[in-house]
């Protein structure tokens, strides 16, 4: 037993054939999945509204967001940024919410990167 309360009781390491040797394991922690946030082509959503959105909500600038305007316009769909799953959804949420609030049908999905 302890001579002081409150501490464990002191044990001796084992001496000579005896001892024992731990190895550390390490914990490997992954990224985050990453998401990409995509928008999808539509016969009625202006384009100068798509620039607009892609300028607002993901930082590019006028030429990038034509860029990927016109992506879309042309394959009928074109990614606007890559986030952790979190964002890429809040992104999203905020781009439906700014069509739906101008009144154009815009649609806007997040997909797991693979």
């Amino acid at each position: 037993m302890s001579d002081q309360p409150g501490k464990p009781p002191a044990i001796a390491p084992p001496q000579g054939d005896d001892a024992l040797v731990l190895d550390r394991l390490t914990n490997k922690v992954k990224p985050p999945r990453m998401f990409q946030v995509v928008m999808l082509n539509d016969d009625f959503t202006p384009m100068e509204f798509v620039v607009m959105v892609i300028q607002e909500f993901f930082g590019k600038d006028r030429e990038t967001a034509t860029q990927i305007m016109l992506k879309i316009h042309l394959e009928g769909r074109g990614v606007c940024g890559v986030f952790p799953k979190d964002i890429a959804h809040t992104k999203t949420e905020q781009v439906l919410a700014a069509a739906k609030e101008a009144g154009h049908p815009l649609q806007c999905v997040s997909e797991p990167l693979e």
